[in-house]
């Protein structure tokens, strides 16, 4: 089995903690106005809000750990860690690309989709086949990701279209997609710390 160098445990590891901590003190600086149950996390990095820089941020940040993680994770499948990779492009674009102050942005939206599929579709493409893979690199745990990940990705654009909770949806899905990568790498780092020294059968 590929060996994933143990730097990747801290770049998986930051990637959530870096963009839910951004979206609550961008939040928080946004103050009373902000509704998180209604407005997505794009409000926050949006021109003129308060929180604005924080926010970008957070979005630079994950999007930076999301490359460095897709480049160190040599025991999931290649197509995965470029699906991975793609992800964190599209955050670094997103941010870089943040909604007007009022109304959309067919840019950013479209940017924010792909990397929503992308992130959804990774852990699919990740997976290699066979008993002695990883746990999350195994094709019916990573199928099984995948699929929450897109019932999340339905969610979010069924409370969207309803004027519903889709900054509710949209912080789940996120953190999913954000926290998801941290699992397969402590999955691949405990698979290779149990595994039996060269030479050894048993």
């Amino acid at each position: 089995m590929v060996s994933v160098p143990r730097w990747v445990l801290f770049s998986s590891g930051c990637a959530p903690v870096l963009l839910i901590a951004g979206w609550v003190i961008a939040a928080s600086l946004e103050g009373p106005a902000y509704d998180p149950v209604r407005q997505t996390i794009s409000v926050l990095a949006a021109y003129g809000a308060a929180g604005s820089w924080v926010m970008t941020g957070a979005l630079l940040a994950l999007g930076a750990c999301h490359l460095f993680t897709a480049w160190g994770l040599r025991a999931a499948a290649t197509a995965g860690r470029v699906a991975l990779a793609g992800g964190g492009v599209a955050a670094l674009v997103v941010a870089v690309l943040p909604v007007p102050s009022s109304g959309g942005s067919l840019r950013h939206g479209s940017v924010a989709a792909v990397g929503f599929a992308l992130l959804a579709l990774w852990p699919l493409l990740a997976a290699v086949g066979g008993r002695a893979a990883p746990w999350a690199l195994r094709p019916a745990v990573s199928a099984a990701a995948t699929a929450l990940m897109v019932v999340g990705a339905a969610w979010f654009l069924m409370e969207t279209h309803r004027h519903g909770a889709a900054g509710v949806a949209e912080r789940v899905v996120t953190a999913l997609q954000s926290v998801w990568p941290f699992v397969v790498v402590t999955s691949c780092l405990r698979h290779a710390g149990g595994e039996p020294p060269a030479g050894r059968a048993d």
